[in-house]
């Protein structure tokens, strides 16, 4: 069964290589130490493959853009560039005209830092087709508040100017990194909201994952939530993490409402701990497996791709 998945920290491996002279670069099509690369992602049959550009905070203010520049042409030169079957979505419409054979690459933003105050740099985002746009990491910046804010604020003036202007583009609001004052904003303001990598926080309390009201929100909302591997945000017991662990997340999330609401957000690329048997990309079936024990065909293929693809933003009237 195919898969859509949408998260992914790639570029920030690609780039972290790239830059350093201790490390070798990586190979997109085949390197081990990329848990998305292309022969994984064809193995798993990820046929839709979301790309954040992401910054680590430690990179000065007046590098971000630069280094949100590089990722965007590591993305061009190592991504589509070698490989001609991986094709940039820039428009959601896009993905219907994928070939047998061919996936496709979404560009998204995790952390608005990567413009600072500069709408003219955001519209160059959109330009370049970024599709998704996370207001924050974990941290504070001049759109919000992140998870790990202590003061918890909410979205600044730039904040709210930004989701409006993803409305306009027709481009997502990722949730999944913001405070709780800071999702609640958004969801006044969002027209398409997903939390791209997020679980429950009924099930594991981790900051990063979402209270129940959150959840019914979103799904009032019509919103997207795309569950993520990463042990921490699936169980208190980190070491001895399973599938069945993840599929009560997705069980959860039905019991609230959510069964043509559910996707994928791996984290793969952005994580050092894994569920045992889904350590990257080529094990996304074994996923499906486990889930067709407990779901039906046509719920799994919804989970899987279908629901994101019946709720993705659409310029129709």
């Amino acid at each position: 069964m195919k898969i859509i998945d949408a998260h992914c920290d790639a570029l920030y491996k690609l780039q972290l290589a790239n830059r350093s002279k201790k490390l070798q670069q990586l190979d997109y099509n085949h390197s081990p130490k990329l848990d998305t690369n292309l022969e994984r992602l064809k193995t798993g049959k990820v046929f839709v493959q979301f790309y954040a550009i992401f910054i680590y905070p430690d990179v000065s203010s007046d590098e971000i853009w630069k280094y949100a520049l590089e990722q965007i042409e590591l993305f061009h030169t190592e991504i589509l560039g070698k490989n001609p079957e991986m094709k940039q979505i820039k428009n959601w419409e896009d993905i219907d005209h994928l070939q047998t054979g061919e996936i496709g690459a979404v560009l998204t933003l995790e952390g608005a830092d990567a413009f600072g105050n500069d709408v003219n740099k955001l519209r160059r985002l959109y330009q370049e087709g970024v599709l998704s746009i996370g207001l924050t990491w974990n941290h504070a910046n001049l759109c919000a508040d992140g998870v790990g804010e202590p003061r918890g604020g909410g979205l600044t003036m730039l904040g709210k100017e930004v989701v409006i202007l993803n409305n306009e583009h027709h481009v997502f609001t990722d949730v999944s990194h913001l405070s709780v004052k800071s999702f609640w904003e958004v969801m006044e303001l969002a027209d398409y909201p997903i939390a791209s990598h997020s679980n429950v926080r009924e099930l594991c309390d981790h900051p990063r994952n979402l209270y129940d009201d959150q959840i019914k929100k979103m799904f009032e909302k019509d919103g997207l939530i795309h569950v993520v591997f990463n042990p921490p945000f699936v169980r208190a017991d980190r070491d001895d993490v399973k599938i069945p662990h993840l599929i009560e997340h997705i069980d959860y999330l039905c019991s609230l409402g959510g069964v043509k609401n559910i996707g994928f957000g791996s984290d793969f690329d952005g994580i050092d701990q894994f569920i045992h048997g889904l350590e990257d990309a080529s094990k996304y079936q074994q996923l499906i497996t486990e889930l067709l024990k407990y779901y039906s065909e046509e719920e799994v293929r919804g989970f899987s791709y279908q629901n994101f693809l019946d709720h993705r933003p659409t310029r129709l009237p």
